[in-house]
């Protein structure tokens, strides 16, 4: 996280966010626009990663080695099936070393985080077939998720060695 702002006045300003958002939608039926940011500073939060300064090409955190990651979230009702939804355009054109996926639910709060290296998203993104995918690197939620692997809640039933965080 970044040291610059103290990370309690951010978690307050971003509940703010989370209700005002939540209110907007339930008047308006559209999304305010809120869940980048807040997938982001979710992510940093769970899995101890460093945000990136905004608009840093290609990725939005590091870990503590030095990875780049590039932070993808959706806010889907947790009755919605994730069938049809897509992830935003990743540019394999730009630095980046794995991208993460912060899926939540209406009221913006974490329900799952996976990871993908760089190396499995572009077989799937150079796969050929789908038009979306191919012109506007958008990858299905379901691809996702099945090329990568979950890090965020870590299982309670799995072995000590499958139950580390991918975040290196």
């Amino acid at each position: 996280m970044t040291t610059e702002i103290p990370a309690e006045r951010i978690a307050d300003l971003l509940r703010q966010a989370r209700r005002i958002a939540i209110e907007y939608y339930k008047l308006t039926g559209k999304p305010l626009g809120i869940t980048g940011e807040v997938g982001e500073y979710e992510a940093a939060r769970l899995l101890g990663l460093d945000l990136a300064v905004a608009r840093e090409a290609g990725y939005d955190a590091t870990d503590s080695t030095g990875r780049r990651l590039q932070i993808k979230s959706r806010s889907i009702p947790r009755e919605k099936k994730l069938t049809g939804q897509r992830l935003g355009a990743i540019d394999l054109g730009k630095p980046w070393d794995a991208v993460l996926l912060v899926l939540m639910d209406e009221l913006f709060e974490p329900v799952s985080i996976y990871e993908a290296d760089r190396p499995a998203i572009e077989a799937a993104l150079l796969k050929p077939g789908s038009k979306a995918r191919n012109e506007r690197g958008a990858l299905a939620i379901t691809t996702f998720r099945s090329i990568g692997r979950q890090v965020w809640p870590i299982e309670p039933n799995l072995p000590v060695e499958a139950n580390q965080p991918v975040i290196r």
